[in-house]
């Protein structure tokens, strides 16, 4: 009897914590472009709230992208996953992913356009308080958001997780937006020079901006998908997710204050 009690209390707080997320598939455009974003929010946090835009890896909009948007709504906040590459377009291969992720890389007036459009879909939402937004984003995503912060997105602050640094057509424009930058102190895809380039670009822009570096962290460490060879260039590294994820949550902390 004790043990049935136990299980009916799992299932019924299991149910529950469930019930109060909600979220929901958003078919949204880019010009001609068809786009399939994911939505979600704590239905118990009552009125408007802070958006997060949460910004997909390399290969697409995907299941990891969803989780994150999902544990970021945990935290209290609307959070909208979008799409870069198109509805149902995700990478089956480091090669496809590469080429998809490329056609941005070498346009970024297009990859800040596509972001914008994702951005849009959250400002837009009724229960997002338009006065308090910020965009995280993962690896090719940790690069998109810090090109809205150059583009001058009407933004509280961005979080780059292991993102390209690099800036190939820096404006020098007023970066308005606060910056934080979470790097593994092995990842090889980021140059040194890369680095000493931000650092002045940031001061260049007078941003606000914080770089974390996490020692024995490689490229793609939040993902557990990495695998666990750093090696190879990419690996999950526990410490170094759940470090940075509390980061996030501070500085999401000070700038939605």
């Amino acid at each position: 009897m004790k043990n049935l009690l136990i299980v009916w209390l799992i299932l019924f707080w299991s149910v529950n914590i469930s019930a109060k997320l909600r979220t929901e598939v958003v078919d949204y455009k880019h010009g001609n472009t068809e786009l399939e974003g994911y939505l979600a929010y704590d239905d118990d946090v009552k009125g408007k709230r802070p958006g997060v835009l949460v910004v997909h890896e390399w290969w697409g909009h995907n299941k990891y992208v969803r989780k994150r948007a999902e544990q970021i709504a945990r935290l209290g906040y609307i959070a909208f996953a979008l799409d870069m590459y198109g509805k149902g377009k995700i990478a089956k291969d480091f090669k496809e992913a590469g080429s998809l992720a490329g056609i941005y890389r070498s346009d970024r007036a297009l990859m800040r356009a596509r972001a914008n459009a994702g951005l849009d879909v959250l400002k837009k939402h009724n229960l997002t308080d338009t006065d308090k937004i910020a965009a995280i984003g993962y690896c090719f995503g940790g690069t998109t958001v810090l090109e809205l912060a150059r583009g001058g997105a009407l933004l509280s602050g961005v979080v780059s997780f292991h993102g390209s640094l690099d800036a190939p057509n820096y404006d020098k424009k007023e970066i308005k937006a606060k910056v934080l930058v979470l790097h593994g102190g092995d990842d090889k895809s980021v140059k040194p020079e890369h680095m000493s380039g931000f650092q002045d670009e940031m001061r260049k822009s007078n941003a606000d901006w914080q770089v974390y570096i996490y020692g024995g962290a490689v490229h793609s460490f939040t993902n557990p998908d990495s695998g666990n060879d750093p090696s190879k260039g990419v690996a999950y590294n526990e410490k170094a997710d759940k470090r940075s994820w509390e980061a996030m949550k501070l500085f999401f902390a000070e700038i939605f204050k």
